[in-house]
């Protein structure tokens, strides 16, 4: 910016809204609009006791917090209703709602891990009772080096005796 400039558009000075003027806004805005309402359902408004306008204000400020609750929907939304499917919708449980002794569901790799471990008990206690192709040709090997140890033996007693 260059220098010697200071303010806004124009050289106008800015006017800024007071909070209780948009407040007094907002209220009168809601009064016609009632009114309006109230003159096509039967214009009695109008004319009806002013305990009944009354009223009708202390509800209308009900709707007020119940609108801040709900999502304001934009364009057509809010005249057409419509429910995904495929939208999950979170919802909280309260710690009394939970069900902790009930069966856990595992991760994967829990799953796998525990797979594992079973599988490799099972081929052990295959091996013990020699049922594996390893096992066959562990007492296989076991029987050959039997046998060299029987005829070595025979071998010394034989050079004893002899």
């Amino acid at each position: 910016m260059p220098k010697g400039r200071k303010g806004g558009h124009k050289g106008r000075a800015r006017q800024y809204t007071s909070p209780e003027e948009i407040d007094a806004q907002l209220q009168a805005e809601k009064q016609k609009a009632r009114e309006e309402e109230e003159q096509e359902e039967g214009g009695e408004g109008a004319t009806g006791d002013p305990k009944k306008e009354k009223k009708s204000l202390d509800s209308d400020e009900s709707d007020e917090d119940d609108e801040d609750y709900q999502q304001k929907r934009k364009g057509v939304e809010g005249l057409i209703d419509i429910e995904n499917p495929n939208r999950v919708i979170q919802t909280t449980k309260k710690v009394t709602q939970l069900d902790l002794d009930g069966p856990k569901e595992l991760s994967r790799r829990e799953r796998e891990e525990i797979e594992k471990q079973k599988a490799k008990e099972r081929y052990m206690k295959m091996h013990l009772a020699g049922k594996t192709e390893q096992a066959k040709a562990d007492l296989a090997r076991l029987a050959i080096i039997r046998k060299q140890r029987e005829e070595a033996a025979r071998k010394k007693e034989e050079e004893r005796k002899g």
